[in-house]
């Protein structure tokens, strides 16, 4: 089904389409369909175009793990304008760097980071709307925003040479750097990693990487190019993790050697239920079901 998928907003309208129905997106108590996220990314697109955004514009996203990141991700695809995660764990200079590097003309930031959005907003330089999740004094609340715009997909199409994908590197060698992927680059990796990791549309992928990283954004939508339920895990929290992975029954994993050397250490782990898990990723190797067992 993926392999003719060749856009991110082509993740969103196939799967809107042929999956509709089919649970895209798991985080706590709340669950969205494919039908629902590609309304609900529409609805995004509608409002990132009445700010100015066109195709290949940039829109910075500054929050932990979350439904709305997927749908300002995939709401900026349907534009054919690239989402933009800034690394939240920096300082507040350098997520104002990023977001005039990036030129963002919108900005949406967490609940968690208002504090730096009041230490930089007067030094963006080209952004022209701030939406905050959760809602803000002096900006209009995510949620009002996107209610105000009807579904519409604006069906925006996307060049192969044009950028999918863009992160930013840590800047350890100065300024943080802009690490750009077209739909080239990033979609002719994706079938292969649906062989090495056996993604299909069947699976049930856990998302507990930040998302700023390509480990949590390329793996979350390595899952969903094949169409599979994506489980959002927001906060690190080692005995939540393996609660979660036996309740969601979730079959793949992307873990880097500190988050399981965590989870070893919380009481009762050896008792917890992982049959569900079939491939979990340790750091860039997977790991086989034989080791998973032992």
């Amino acid at each position: 089904m993926g392999n003719d998928i060749t856009s991110i907003a082509g993740i969103l309208r196939v799967h809107g389409s042929d999956r509709a129905d089919h649970v895209a997106l798991v985080q706590d108590a709340r669950r969205l369909t494919w039908a629902d996220l590609h309304a609900r990314s529409a609805q995004v697109a509608q409002g990132l175009a009445a700010a100015g955004v066109a195709s290949q514009d940039r829109v910075a996203f500054l929050d932990k793990n979350g439904i709305e990141h997927f749908e300002v991700f995939f709401g900026a695809s349907l534009l054919n304008a690239v989402c933009v995660d800034v690394n939240w764990r920096l300082a507040a200079p350098e997520i104002e760097y990023i977001v005039n590097d990036a030129q963002a003309k919108v900005l949406v930031v967490g609940p968690d980071f208002v504090g730096v959005l009041d230490a930089i907003a007067a030094n963006l330089t080209t952004v022209t709307r701030i939406v905050v999740i959760g809602g803000h004094e002096g900006y209009e609340s995510y949620e009002d925003w996107v209610a105000s715009f009807p579904a519409d997909d604006p069906g925006a199409e996307s060049q192969r040479g044009d950028v999918a994908f863009q992160l930013y590197s840590s800047g350890t060698t100065g300024r943080p750097k802009g690490v750009m992927l077209s739909n080239d680059n990033f979609f002719s990796l994706l079938p292969l990693a649906k062989e090495m990791w056996e993604l299909t549309a069947d699976s049930v992928n856990l998302i507990a990487m930040p998302l700023f990283h390509i480990g949590g954004g390329g793996w979350a939508v390595a899952g969903m190019y094949e169409g599979c339920t994506s489980v959002i895990f927001r906060e690190l929290d080692p005995a939540a993790l393996i609660r979660t992975i036996e309740e969601e029954r979730i079959t793949h994993a992307f873990l880097v050697p500190a988050v399981l050397q965590f989870m070893l250490m919380v009481p009762g782990v050896a008792d917890a239920d992982y049959s569900s898990l079939r491939v979990l990723v340790y750091g860039a190797s997977p790991i086989s079901e034989d080791v998973l067992a032992r």
